[in-house]
């Protein structure tokens, strides 16, 4: 949609030009602009950078180089995408501050078992530094952030959806079968002319043609995908069959390796999607379900971190030595809502604690003591008292049936929304 109006950005750069009295300056001036996206531009610059990481990652990936002006085509609608999500997200106040930035990349690193200073030395052994990585992260955070205001929140699934998915499509097993689809989509505005769709429809199964007769996948999604995939080569990766988007699920359950799909419509265009693989998998779910209890002793302006730990390493000593430990919880322990109950948590399934307790109730024999345990809440003296393991298969299937309708939900409505926010601005592209 064009604006009758330009923002303000657009009308200083105007006015520059004005004040350019050579046509020299204003051709470079406007050689810099790759586009105009609402109020904010993208510099070539900028794109060239973004190619050059994409056709690092598909010639390390050992796939065909597709020719450059389609990885800049591709390269620059995600850019011209990401830009409208940041302004949206501006105008939301949706932030991220530096504090979060680095806890999270601190929590990643140490999810890789490495340490922070180990971790940017290797993300500059992948040509990547620190500061493009908390960038990088920093806008993945916020356009999540975005997309779960903007669609998330309005996203339901209800019991009824899990016990028809189950009714209907259980047969398929959703949990016992994966597959790997690739996808190729040929998209259309919202509010298409017939003429528009007819010519979206011909292209899209002319392309099937193509695939059918062997022309290479990974090649034609690059160049002709019009889906945040493109660049990967349309590879939707792992999915089990609940995970897989509404509109193809028929069809995958009947396909075979290397099968390739006629084109399925759908709001957003016409896909088309080849099994590129499938294999087997556990239709079985059983859980360590953990009775425990514990004392806690918080830190404040006058029981710093060596005094907890002093005071439970003496009360340790006291259950050790014969008193009785539920007892000892009543009377000191700061979690009120435990020590009424002898400082019992009951029985607890894995994820339901925080991450420094869960490790260390996991390394402990039944009826051992820990050593005082530091977590966000202040410090622990833990005992785990039974342990039984739970076929939890019914409940986790559900959990996860539920989790995969909103999952797909999301991502179908994601698809509708970008398209519908990218017609809906102004963008202006220069040659």
């Amino acid at each position: 949609m064009i604006k009758c109006t330009l923002k303000t950005s657009l009308i200083l750069l105007l006015c520059s030009f004005f004040l350019i009295n050579t046509r020299t300056a204003y051709a470079e001036l406007i050689g810099n602009i790759a586009a105009v996206v609402e109020d904010d531009v993208i510099l070539v610059q900028e794109l060239d950078k973004e190619v050059a990481v994409i056709a690092q990652r598909i010639q390390a990936s050992n796939t065909a180089m597709p020719p450059e002006s389609v990885i800049r085509k591709q390269v620059l609608e995600k850019l011209i995408i990401d830009k409208l999500q940041r302004q949206l997200a501006e105008k939301a106040g949706i932030n991220v501050t530096e504090d979060m930035l680095n806890n999270s990349a601190a929590d990643i690193a140490q999810r890789n078992n490495m340490s922070l200073e180990s971790f940017r030395e290797e993300l500059q052994k992948q040509g990547l530094s620190y500061k493009q990585f908390l960038d990088n992260m920093r806008n993945e955070i916020i356009i999540n952030q975005l997309r779960g205001r903007e669609i998330g929140s309005r996203i339901k699934v209800t019991e009824r959806e899990v016990d028809h998915f189950l009714e209907t499509q259980d047969t398929i097993s959703p949990e016992s079968v994966q597959y790997r689809l690739g996808h190729i989509l040929i998209a259309l505005r919202e509010g298409a002319s017939a003429t528009e769709i007819q010519k979206a429809e011909h292209k899209a199964a002319s392309l099937v043609n193509d695939l059918r007769a062997g022309q290479d996948f990974n090649q034609v999604a690059m160049s002709e995908s019009e889906d945040g995939n493109a660049l990967k080569g349309g590879d939707l990766g792992w999915r089990t069959a609940n995970t897989i988007p509404t509109l193809f699920t028929d069809k995958v359950s009947k396909m075979t390796k290397g099968e390739i799909a006629d084109p399925i419509r759908s709001p957003s265009g016409f896909h088309i999607i080849k099994m590129l693989d499938l294999k087997g998998g556990l239709d079985d779910h059983t859980i360590t379900k953990t009775k425990v209890r514990h004392i806690l002793i918080k830190t404040n302006e006058l029981v710093d971190d060596e005094e907890a730990k002093k005071r439970l390493l003496d009360i340790k000593e006291r259950v050790l030595h014969g008193e009785d430990f539920a007892a000892l919880a009543r009377s000191h322990s700061d979690d009120k809502g435990s020590a009424i109950k002898g400082g019992s948590l009951d029985w607890v399934n894995p994820g339901d604690l925080v991450r420094p307790f869960e490790e260390a109730m996991g390394k402990l024999d039944i009826n051992q003591l820990s050593e005082p345990v530091q977590s966000q809440f202040g410090w622990h003296l833990i005992q785990v008292l039974d342990r039984q393991n739970k076929d939890n298969s019914t409940e986790h299937k559900r959990n996860q049936v539920k989790e995969a309708i909103r999952k797909r939900k999301i991502e179908e409505e994601t698809e509708l929304w970008m398209r519908k926010l990218r017609d809906e601005s102004y963008v202006e592209i220069f040659p």
